[in-house]
């Protein structure tokens, strides 16, 4: 019988929480600017914390409260590793970091430190399983080759083509599904949902359905959204 993803024994992480999901192999930058997230950014940069790891989180629902328990927050998130950072005249930083591997959240501590510390278990992917090696191969190659496709129509529907690059052919399977998300505009629901599948196969259809979803409402609309270097560039206030 297929079994699914063994989560790790529990670590302690900072956890930064916001209004979007952080994919593993995205960019994301960041806009510091309130006194604990900046002390969280020179704890990353001095190695205070190790292998400048910190937790980016959903909000459920709302930013509107102090985030002091688990029901404020999504199950599961991603940890960033922090690429860049840069201290502004004031104090602030500009920040740039990638996704890494997910996380289950276990439970959170707003008193332990002066940002939000979270326990949490890494959780992997689940074993891809399919009776007989040929099988799996033409699977596979299938349900890539229609991912690929739906990426495609999204890109062509939303940008310009110097504005968009497809993932290199030699992507494994697991990445690609993240990648192909990475830089389309989803919602953060639909993106959510993305990081908690843990079956590839699995999370390959799902990208594939939203991307298809997302180009045919772009060309009906004739709506065009901020290309993806656009994106990559914006940076997300805490």
């Amino acid at each position: 019988m297929p079994t699914g993803p063994k989560p790790t024994s529990p670590t302690p992480l900072p956890l930064f929480p916001l209004q979007t999901v952080l994919l593993p192999g995205s960019t994301l930058p960041l806009h510091i600017f309130e006194p604990r997230y900046r002390q969280l950014t020179v704890d990353l940069m001095t190695g205070t914390l190790p292998e400048k790891r910190f937790g980016v989180i959903a909000l459920a629902p709302s930013a509107d409260v102090e985030v002091t328990c688990l029901e404020q927050l999504k199950t599961i998130g991603c940890a960033a590793i922090l690429r860049q950072a840069s201290r502004l005249p004031d104090g602030r930083f500009d920040i740039v970091t990638l996704g890494e591997r997910r996380f289950r959240l276990l439970s959170v501590d707003s008193e332990a430190a002066p940002y939000l510390m979270g326990t949490v278990e890494w959780l992997p992917d689940a074993p891809t399983t399919i009776p007989g090696q040929r099988r799996v191969d033409d699977a596979v190659g299938a349900l890539v080759g229609s991912a690929r496709e739906a990426y495609r129509r999204y890109c062509r529907a939303a940008w310009q083509q110097d504005d968009w690059t497809e993932p290199d052919e030699d992507v494994d399977v697991a990445t690609l599904t993240h990648l192909l998300a990475t830089d389309c505009l989803l919602p953060l629901e639909d993106r959510q949902h993305i990081l908690e599948e843990t079956r590839p196969l699995h999370r390959l259809r799902l990208v594939t359905q939203l991307l298809s979803r997302e180009a045919g409402i772009l060309a009906t609309l004739h709506a065009i959204p901020a290309p993806p270097a656009d994106l990559r560039r914006q940076a997300i206030e805490n």
